[in-house]
């Protein structure tokens, strides 16, 4: 049984080799995350060549997805390396420190002064220590410490509730996008984005550099969850990114939180990630507690296309571990899981031929014993309205589209086939020949019915308009038969 839920793993220190890539790929890696909050333009330009050429050596499409730094809301250092808060101390945020004590700590975000006033309360280290804000006196932030403990060099800062007014695209972040568009990422993710202007933005950015991703917009702050709905709908996938959001929302409403991301994702025809802390222990630990585990399970019953891990595979001990750990979890969770087969697909008016056809495909793969959908598709936008139901039948996307091929590897339940398409072949010979490419695959055996969907005139973006269900060996059988066969 293949497994529909994607995989993606982020690429640090622990993973950049090329024995390791090799053996995440065998382990089932679809998308490689490259963090540009670390390293330089040419790390993450090497890392991607890496990874493409030794995923084309295992005959795999392995996407790769660019994640922009964002705004960098920290504290600054300390003489010492770290000091230690005890509750009812006071602490000053200064815009002006350049070396913090027991008593100060500089900014590396002097627009604070202006986001909090008396009563605010402010999250540092992922909400390990909370401040409450005393009073405003020009550039100092005076506050009381409410929950302390160990607090050491550039540790974030979250408001309480949202509010902090940072642009969610940098100065940096505009150079990235550069690289991204250069190395040819296949998606292109957005830190802290609060409304949709801020995916607008980048994506004007990125097709001014020559870019051609799909942009991510990850859900990290308290403002994105109330512009959740215009965020997606500018988006071309989002990811519930549930560390600073759980800081921002507080941890209890992030569950439900992420239930109606993924829902709203799923129904608005964008692909959703759910990412962070998946798997945390496995950094130092061979196996992932159970908690993880039930963790990973619920975003794959809830529909997430992909589920994530971060510093596992980028610093951690054990990353080809994690990778596998994450696709044992996810084939068992999809092969116990029932499927339910009403309301395949988002109820909302089909407007083009090639949506429609989508749909119809899997609603008729819910009634019929069909053993894949083959969908011949420029663009991967058909496989992408299929990949939305949930069928549990394989969707093989056949493109000859490098960057198609690449895009679907996040589509839940949507395998890469690399195919030759012509305008000019004929419809017949090229549904034989995807059969047979089936059939060595393995992914079909004599008797089996696939259901095909096709354009026709071949080639053409946004042309899918045909579906067919045939029998494999059939098409054989009738050339044999035929005179002169």
């Amino acid at each position: 049984m293949k497994r529909r839920t994607k995989i993606v793993a982020t690429l640090g220190p622990a993973s950049s080799d090329q024995e390791t890539i090799d053996r995440l790929i065998e382990a089932g890696v679809d998308v490689v995350r490259l963090n540009f909050s670390h390293g330089i333009a040419e790390d993450h330009v090497q890392r991607a060549e890496l990874v493409r050429a030794r995923a084309r050596a295992a005959g795999r499409a392995v996407g790769v997805l660019a994640d922009l730094q964002g705004p960098k809301i920290r504290i600054g250092k300390f003489k010492d390396g770290k000091i230690f808060l005890n509750p009812g101390d006071p602490f000053i945020l200064d815009i002006e420190c350049q070396l913090g004590d027991q008593t100060r700590v500089g900014l590396t975000y002097p627009e604070l002064i202006h986001d909090v006033t008396r009563g605010t309360t402010l999250l540092l280290n992922d909400g390990m220590i909370v401040l409450w804000v005393d009073q405003v006196m020009g550039k100092e932030v005076h506050t009381r410490v409410v929950q302390g403990g160990e607090l050491s060099n550039n540790k974030g800062i979250n408001r309480a509730g949202g509010g902090l007014t940072a642009p969610a695209l940098t100065d940096k972040d505009r150079e990235d996008i550069i690289t991204a568009a250069r190395l040819e990422a296949d998606y292109i993710a957005v830190s802290f984005p609060r409304c949709a202007e801020d995916m607008h933005e980048a994506r004007r950015l990125l097709r001014s550099a020559g870019g051609h991703g799909a942009l991510v917009a990850k859900i990290e702050r308290a403002e994105a969850v109330e512009a959740m709905e215009e965020i997606i709908d500018a988006s071309d996938a989002i990811m519930v990114a549930r560390g600073d959001l759980g800081v921002e929302i507080g941890d209890a409403a992030v569950p439900p939180v992420q239930k109606r991301l993924i829902k709203m994702a799923r129904e608005r025809n964008r692909v959703v990630i759910t990412a962070t802390q998946m798997m945390e222990s496995m950094i130092t630990n061979p196996i992932p507690t159970r908690a993880e585990v039930s963790d990973v399970a619920n975003a794959v019953l809830d529909g997430t296309d992909a589920v994530m891990l971060s510093a596992e595979t980028a610093s951690g001990k054990y990353p080809v571990e994690a990778v596998a750990a994450m696709d044992r979890v996810c084939r068992e969770t999809e092969r116990q899981a029932h499927w339910e087969n009403d309301n395949l697909l988002p109820e909302h008016q089909w407007l083009r031929m090639d949506e429609t056809i989508a749909g119809i495909s899997v609603i008729a793969a819910s009634r019929l014993p069909i053993a894949a959908i083959a969908a011949f598709t420029e663009s991967g936008a058909t496989t992408l309205w299929m990949s939305r139901a949930n069928t549990h039948v394989p969707i093989y996307a056949l493109s000859p589209q490098v960057h198609t091929r690449r895009k679907v590897t996040l589509y839940r339940g949507v395998y890469p086939i690399n195919f030759r398409l012509n305008r000019h072949d004929d419809p017949g010979q090229v549904m034989r020949a995807a059969e047979d490419e089936l059939r060595r695959r393995g992914s079909v055996r004599d008797g089996d019915l696939i259901l095909i969907t096709i354009g026709e005139p071949m080639a053409a973006p946004g042309g899918t308009n045909t579906l067919k269900i045939v029998r494999v060996g059939d098409l054989a059988r009738r050339e044999a038969e035929a005179p002169g066969g």
